[in-house]
């Protein structure tokens, strides 16, 4: 591989993706990969460190995920998070047993500053804990370099052979120092020297991409957020003028988007083709009213959309797609849960006619995404966009979907927009949902019977936890005064003061 490379070996824990993201921001390239990958892979990978992730087994326990011995005789530093701690002890003969008392939660530990993990870092740190097991026998040549008040060996090192691990979870933000010390063991035990850069993975990309496509033709379905925008910039500069952006409008998006969209690539190095296609998709929504058949549905008609209009051009052979890293893990891939499913992740059908899929962001990050966006030259204005879902408002309209109630969100939620905007609020993500609930308003002098309007604006690192934003009164009071006397049909405006978990970001 052209760049350093820290490969995290996954033992079924939750936070893999962000050890990989920490990594990532001390730059350093990190690939996510099973526990069990056969040693010969890893050896050709050549990685300059290793870290063991977390996992919900007890590593006593027969069926529990193992890893191979050989590992620890390769030479390349490994860092054991949490279960990967306990499985490098109980691999090299240490022992582990369940904890008399468990340590969940913000957890304080004092450290050895003179370890190599440590360095810079004063004694008294706070992590999170989350475990059932401890490590009460540490394998030969091993010492402990933290502890807590429950847990003598809070980390551990055997510096001759450069192996390491921490029962807490350097990778979450409650852990506050936790990005440091995946940068010391990177940098201090790995000898990394910070080769991975935006700009490099630019070329990396284009020069892959060139590889791949050579001459041929590229279709993308672009939906003008900022995942697929990234994408089509990407693809532009990487094979300029062979790239046909499909650009659905399924009336489905938010207030003047499509115009918007439109005019961001109108002097990009590409065919932009937009296709008017409201009728045909409120047609197939109309009555339905399962969140997830709306997905399937959307998802389906975008599929048929870009076969037609595949057929109409000649000679395309590769079909484009903006995934991203959390898209396929909140599908259900490497073992997560399928918490939802998206249009752009899955495989093709069978009839699609293309030779191959184009995806040159499905390994980065949405940050990632958006400093490649600013790389690359697109405007500020879409490139930090609100996230938006693929089906779009057919989610944040519960409940069947008409023309007359996509209407009323779209006003609602470019108030709501408007005002937190212009307040400066910082929110990472803030949208307007119309529920299903009609009640009863006064209105002048007369009894109205009208919808209610949801707001949601939440904070997250990571997108897969959030907490709500905690919007000041006087703005919301404002938003809400707009929206019942400038939208049409609604009578009450309520706020969402829900986390994820126990919530999904959006409503469906």
């Amino acid at each position: 591989m052209s760049n350093q490379t820290i490969l995290v070996l996954d033992f079924g824990g939750q936070y893999k993706e962000l050890i990989a993201r920490r990594v990532r921001e001390c730059n350093v390239l990190s690939l996510i990969k099973p526990g069990n990958l056969p040693i010969e892979e890893i050896k050709a990978m050549a990685p300059i460190g290793i870290i063991f992730t977390g996992g919900p087994n007890s590593v006593y326990e027969e069926g529990a995920p193992r890893c191979n011995p050989e590992l620890f005789s390769l030479g390349i530093p490994i860092l054991g998070i949490c279960y990967g701690l306990q499985l490098m002890c109980y691999t090299l003969q240490g022992e582990v047993r369940p904890a008399e008392l468990r340590e969940y939660g913000t957890i304080e530990v004092t450290v050895d500053p003179a370890s190599a993990l440590f360095s810079g870092l004063d004694a008294a740190q706070t992590t999170l804990m989350s475990h059932t097991d401890q490590v009460v026998g540490l394998p030969e040549g091993f010492v402990s370099i933290a502890h807590s008040q429950n847990c003598p060996n809070a980390a551990i090192a055997n510096v001759a052979r450069k192996l390491y691990g921490v029962q807490f979870h350097p990778e979450v933000e409650h852990t506050k120092n936790g990005t440091q010390i995946l940068r010391n063991f990177v940098y201090n035990v790995c000898g990394a020297t910070g080769d991975y850069t935006m700009d490099d993975f630019i070329e990396t990309q284009v020069k892959a991409i060139r590889e791949k496509v050579g001459n041929d033709r590229i279709l993308l379905g672009l939906s003008g957020g900022v995942d697929s925008s990234v994408c089509a910039a990407l693809l532009s500069k990487a094979v300029p003028g062979q790239l046909f952006c499909v650009f659905v409008d399924h009336g489905l998006m938010r207030k003047n988007e499509g115009d918007e969209v439109e005019a961001a690539f109108a002097n990009r190095d590409l065919h932009f083709i937009r296709v008017n296609a409201e009728e045909r998709f409120l047609s197939k929504l109309a009555g339905v009213t399962d969140p997830e058949t709306k997905r399937k549905i959307i998802g389906a008609e975008f599929i048929a959309v870009f076969e037609e209009e595949a057929r109409k051009l000649s000679n395309i052979k590769y079909l484009a797609q903006g995934t991203i890293y959390p898209d396929v893990i909140e599908s259900g891939a490497n073992n997560s849960a399928n918490i939802k499913s998206h249009h752009n992740v899955g495989g093709l059908p069978e009839r699609m006619d293309f030779r191959g899929i184009v995806e040159p962001l499905r390994g980065l990050f949405k940050d990632e995404v958006r400093v490649l966006g600013h790389r690359l030259g697109l405007p500020e204005a879409l490139v930090e966009r609100q996230p938006f879902p693929g089906p779009g408002l057919a989610i944040r309209v519960i409940g069947d979907i008409t023309k007359e109630k996509l209407e009323i969100l779209r006003d609602a939620d470019a108030i709501f927009r408007q005002e937190l905007e212009a307040a400066h609020y910082d929110a990472h993500q803030y949208f307007a949902v119309l529920t299903n609930v009609r009640s009863v308003g006064v209105m002048g002098d007369g009894r109205t019977y009208d919808y209610t309007v949801a707001l949601r604006a939440i904070r997250t690192s990571d997108f897969m936890t959030c907490t709500f934003a905690e919007v000041p009164y006087e703005i919301l009071g404002k938003v809400s005064s707009r929206i019942v006397n400038e939208v049409p049909h609604v009578n009450r405006v309520v706020y969402d003061i829900t986390g994820k978990p126990p919530a999904t970001v959006e409503w469906e």
